[in-house]
């Protein structure tokens, strides 16, 4: 896929702050992994991960390739110009890229793996130029089934007028197996196309029953 647009990049205070919050976010699943492959939804901590609290959600698998969000930050509703929770995953997606989207989604819950995009979506009347990031880490629910996931939306630049949707500029995967590895985590890898205590609180989280 090429880049259609110019200016969409961040600066790189910004980018580097937004890395050093996207680690701690999965600094946080990895500690609630507790030795095992994928860690249970009730481990998360939202007082962990307060910097990206309001781009955090979590999603439920409810078909193959399909998640609806359970849980959902403010900043994915002032993307959507509505409330978020209850609504598919795939509607922050644009279109042409949903079919390849559901794709890494399987992965993720199958595999699982950890699933990190770079998301964009130009300029268009009302709407400047976004970049993002999209980050999926796969949780356990209370059956013990790998059908929810750990995430965060964190995109760059002016809103403007919603809906916004992102095309999908590049994925990157790393699959798991067995318990959970020792010392650092494994850097991700890329594929071309398309801590602390982990008690139960919500913060800016909002939950859909």
């Amino acid at each position: 896929m090429q880049d259609h647009e110019e200016g969409i990049g961040t600066g790189g205070v910004e980018d580097a702050q937004t890395e050093a919050n996207l680690r701690a976010f999965r600094a946080h699943w990895e500690a609630c992994r507790d030795g095992q492959a994928v860690p249970r939804r009730a481990a998360i901590d939202p007082r962990e991960i307060t910097p990206l609290i309001s781009n955090a959600f979590i999603a439920e698998r409810v078909a193959p390739g399909v998640v609806r969000l359970r849980v959902a930050g403010l900043h994915l509703a002032d993307l959507m110009g509505m409330e978020a929770r209850g609504m598919p995953l795939s509607s922050f997606i644009a279109p042409d890229d949903r079919e390849s989207f559901a794709r890494h989604l399987v992965d993720l819950f199958d595999g699982p793996a950890i699933l990190r995009m770079t998301l964009r979506s130009p300029r268009t009347l009302g709407r400047p130029a976004l970049s993002g990031t999209l980050m999926m880490l796969p949780l356990r629910s209370d059956l013990g089934d790998v059908s929810r996931a750990l995430g965060c939306l964190v995109s760059h630049g002016r809103i403007g007028r919603p809906v916004r949707r992102f095309e999908i500029a590049r994925s990157e995967t790393l699959p798991l197996s067995g318990a959970a590895p020792a010392g650092r985590a494994r850097a991700l890898q890329a594929i071309t196309g398309g801590a602390r205590g982990c008690a139960r609180s919500r913060a800016q989280l909002r939950v859909v029953t």
